[in-house]
């Protein structure tokens, strides 16, 4: 395992629950890698608990959204465990914020390894949550790894999906991927280390909606944090490749563990969920080319549609008003999901 120097001071971007305690941990992948993790624990907790890992969303870091899905799990009676995927925050790997399909399916596998292995923890009461891209990264690992016994996939993006398709499969078709991989090739050629993306800024008055909501979130004070991709310079350009060139959720169909989706009524990214809960339940759906069987348990899968909730809103619960000022909408249903995943890590 490399040794990481970690933060101790408390630096995300939501307040410490008096519920909870809370640590640094360092766990490694079968890839060599070691990740860093902050682990949750309810307070005067006893015996061997249900445990879950969380991560996301794509390009975001443990001290944003993922932190807050963990703590408020820990809350309420689960030890919780957000780390940051390789090549990421404060994780190792090099060159920095660099994905891949394989390796980022293994960091949520990794983490069951970290928590299956803890004496306060109940190794057949294991669930993961992904956010955003991490949605269809967990789906995936629930796919490959029989030990996950209950995925949350939240306001979900497949990013092989979207990485090789474009938005709403604009740019499905060969000439594009052509043009894109052309693209690619002459980055790899001139500098393979060159960044780009993250949240655009300044932001465009003419941005789309869900532009400006990213914007909101990674860019003010409701949740920017210095070692975030999408709060600062984003990815290597030639970082997310494998993306477009691979498709996740093949076998979701046959997960038989139990799923819960959740997506926001008036979110961008609501198709991938839809999509990705008729596929895993039917085998079929709009934008997957594969067709499989229908799932063998699908009475423990669920679709849950939050009314009026944006994209972001499902990462913090969302505000009244910009920067995260005004009222909070409290748009997240904590305790429905700790019902689903009380129900399923019994």
């Amino acid at each position: 395992m490399t040794t990481l120097t970690l933060t101790q001071e408390w630096d995300k971007v939501f307040p410490l629950s008096e519920k909870v305690n809370h640590q640094k941990v360092m766990f490694v992948t079968q890839y060599g890698l070691t990740l860093a993790a902050d682990l949750y624990t309810p307070k005067d907790a006893k015996g061997k608990l249900a445990a879950i890992a969380v991560s996301g969303p794509f390009g975001a870091t443990k001290e944003q959204s993922s932190g807050l899905y963990a703590m408020r799990m820990a809350e309420r009676g689960f030890v919780a465990l957000a780390f940051d995927p390789s090549y990421t925050g404060e994780s190792s790997g090099e060159p920095r914020r660099t994905a891949s399909p394989d390796i980022n399916t293994e960091d949520f596998m990794a983490a069951v390894d970290y928590l299956s292995k803890q004496d306060f923890v109940d190794a057949e009461r294991i669930g993961i949550i992904g956010v955003c891209g991490w949605g269809g990264i967990a789906l995936n690992a629930a796919a490959a790894d029989t030990r996950i016994k209950a995925t949350l996939a939240s306001t979900m993006y497949d990013m092989t999906r979207v990485s090789g398709n474009g938005y709403f499969d604009s740019d499905d078709k060969e000439v594009s991927r052509h043009a894109a991989r052309e693209v690619l090739a002459q980055q790899r050629q001139s500098d393979p280390t060159a960044m780009a993306g993250g949240v655009v800024d300044p932001l465009p008055e003419d941005a789309p909606q869900f532009v400006k909501d990213y914007y909101d979130y990674y860019k003010t004070e409701r949740g920017y944090h210095n070692r975030s991709g999408n709060s600062n310079d984003g990815w290597r350009v030639v970082g997310t490749q494998a993306y477009a060139n691979s498709r996740f959720l093949y076998y979701i169909n046959e997960i038989r563990s139990a799923v819960l989706i959740i997506h926001g009524e008036k979110a961008h990214s609501r198709y991938f969920g839809e999509a990705a809960y008729q596929y895993m339940v039917e085998g079929k759906a709009e934008g997957y080319n594969f067709i499989g069987e229908p799932n063998p348990n699908p009475e423990n899968k669920q679709l849950l549609i939050i009314p009026e909730a944006s994209h972001c809103d499902l990462y913090d619960g969302g505000y009244t008003e910009l920067n995260g000022m005004g009222e909070p909408k409290n748009l997240i249903p904590w305790d429905t999901l700790a019902e689903f995943f009380n129900e399923n890590l019994k």
